[in-house]
Parts: structure tokens; sequence; C-alpha cells
């Protein structure tokens, strides 16, 4: 009954997944899309983080570092690489969410096959975003390790998830089955890479009773619980 219901859960998610790619942020017929206007304000808000001078990838700062890479930023946000956030949306609540949403995607992509225009007017330019370094993510001490199902023998409330070690490639949805059948979903991470971990930080607690099964870590993964003081 219980792999029944998780089955069905992933299966929702992905009808949802799956519809949601029909959507257009963008009337074609309309203005334009450009750079000046509404791309820049994503990147800057999205991407620069990283991708500027300085940073840990090469820079989408300008129209002029973007132009020579269109395909590469077309193809990145649609395999949702980039941002690197790693999870599917809709599984889990975040108030941490780097990913891009659909409709945003579906904006870079109209903007590519419509000519990658830079716009006219500067003076729609969003100003220079300013840039602070966070602060690097401590696991805290009382962090609970689960290495394939756990059961929890005390109840908590975790504050998110961090997925530590996860095989190249895996798809896993993580969750919660508690004592009376119901299925809380965790994480369903997509295109997660060890080489840019973080936590995934839920929006609301999420309140677990002692019984509760932690599953869908794959073999040889590690993950921790977070859970609030």
């Amino acid at each position: 009954m219980l792999s029944r219901t998780v089955r069905l859960v992933g299966l929702v998610f992905a009808l949802v997944l799956a519809s949601a790619g029909g959507l257009r942020a963008h009337d074609p017929s309309a203005v334009p899309l450009s750079w000046n206007r509404e791309i820049s304000r994503l990147v800057f808000d999205k991407c620069a983080s990283c991708h500027r001078p300085g940073g840990t990838s090469f820079s989408l700062m300008t129209y002029q570092d973007a132009q020579p890479r269109l395909t590469e930023i077309k193809e990145s946000v649609l395999k949702r690489q980039m941002p690197p956030w790693g999870a599917v949306k809709g599984f889990g609540d975040f108030r941490n969410d780097q990913g891009l949403t659909q409709e945003q995607i579906a904006l870079v992509t109209d903007w590519v096959e419509g000519g990658a225009s830079r716009g006219g007017n500067r003076n729609v330019l969003p100003p220079t975003p300013k840039f602070v370094t966070p602060a690097a993510f401590t696991l805290p001490a009382d962090a609970i390790a689960v290495s394939g199902h756990l059961v929890l023998r005390n109840a908590v409330v975790l504050d998110g998830v961090f997925p530590e070690r996860i095989p190249k490639g895996a798809s896993p949805q993580i969750v919660a089955a508690l004592p009376d059948g119901s299925v809380r979903p965790l994480v369903w991470l997509y295109e997660y890479s060890d080489s840019t971990r973080h936590p995934f930080l839920f929006r609301k607690p999420v309140h677990l009773p002692a019984g509760t099964t932690i599953r869908g870590v794959p073999a040889g993964s590690k993950l921790f619980l977070l859970t609030t003081s």
C-alpha cells in the first residue's frame, strides 16, 4: 500500500511537470523580448551571483557576455541545470528555492529563439546588483543522517534536508511515510550535483511523529535531516 502511494505521489507531480511544459511566459505576437528589459533582470536575480567577474563561473553580466553563449544558456535552463537548484518544483515547498519557474524557462527560450534582441532603450536596464558572499553552510550537530530507509524513534520537526552525497544522474524521491499511512513529500532531487551541494529549507516546519519512515535515499547516498531546536 505504501509503495503504491509513493508511486502515485510521483506520478501526480510528473504529470504536473508535463502539463507545465506547455506553458509560455510570453506572447510572441506582443512586444519582442529583449536583454535590456526582461532577460537582464532574470539573469541578475538568478544567475549573476556566480556568473560575474570574480564569480565562480563565466560572466553573464552584460549582453556582450551572454550573446556568444545563447545556445548554452537555452540548453542549460531547459535541462534545469542552471541555476543549479537540483530539485523538482512542487515536490516539497522551500523558502530558499533558486530554481527557475516554467514561465521563466519559457521566457529565456522565447528570447533566444526570437533572435535574442538586445533592445534599443538602455534606460530600462536594471541597476547592477551588489553581491554579498553567502556564509558557507554548516551542518548542525543534531542533524540526522539517512542512508537507505530510516525509522524515526522520536518525533522531530524538520527545517529542511541536506543531500551530502547523491549518485550522479540519480533522481530520488525522498518521502516521509507516517505511521497513519499518509506520505509527506520531502524533496525530489533532479540534476542535483554534489559539487554544488546545498540544503533544501522548508517554507514551513515539517512535523514527523515517532515511527515515521524516511524512504527514497538511494543506497550509497547520504542525506541529513535538519531538525529545529
